[in-house]
């Protein structure tokens, strides 16, 4: 078993699941009890870093608000910058900005105009990927700054919602996800 396949085995028992949660039909995993334990926390940024192995990243781009969580640590732990997606509203001075469907409607994110130099190499982290929407407005933002996506990094995937087509990049997912809908 590779080091990362071990890391991903021991964090996916420290999870808490919760059906039906926040609807009727979702089988909620929480992830959040990895940060409870350091040396779980600490596992969990090392599997993103083997993964990442060599390659040399400039920046990590972390979507609101659990990609904050892990992004600059990961970042740090690649010597690479952090940068916040971010809901409109929420960053000073002029902001680029892409919008994304919902289950119900749409939502835009932002990010600093300029805070990501032409040509850099980035990689876009979130907690889960589900649908494919926030992931693909974030990696939108990213190539209006003209810098290069290489690789979308969750902890989680839905498998049955099939997001990954929409993001036309390599995805790496640490922990295996749900591959059907609760009850389905």
């Amino acid at each position: 078993m590779s080091e990362i396949a071990s890391i991903a085995k021991e964090l996916k028992g420290a999870l808490k699941q919760f059906p039906n949660f926040p609807s009727e039909g979702v089988l909620f995993e929480d992830f959040l009890p990895i940060f409870a334990q350091p040396e779980s926390f600490q596992k969990l940024v090392k599997a993103f870093q083997l993964h990442i192995g060599e390659t040399k990243v400039d920046y990590v781009v972390g979507l609101e608000s659990r990609g904050f969580l892990f992004g600059p640590t990961l970042a740090l732990a690649l010597n690479a910058g952090f940068i916040p997606v971010r809901k409109p509203g929420k960053l000073p001075g002029p902001t680029i900005c892409a919008e994304f469907q919902k289950e119900y409607g749409s939502d835009k994110f932002e990010i600093q105009q300029g805070v990501i130099p032409k040509g850099s190499k980035v990689v876009i982290v979130d907690d889960i990927l589900a649908t494919g929407g926030s992931a693909f407005a974030a990696g939108e933002l990213v190539n209006k700054s003209e810098a290069e996506i290489l690789e979308y990094l969750f902890v989680m995937e839905l498998d049955f919602l099939h997001g990954r087509d929409k993001l036309g990049k390599p995805v790496f997912t640490l922990l295996s996800g749900q591959t059907e809908k609760l009850g389905a």
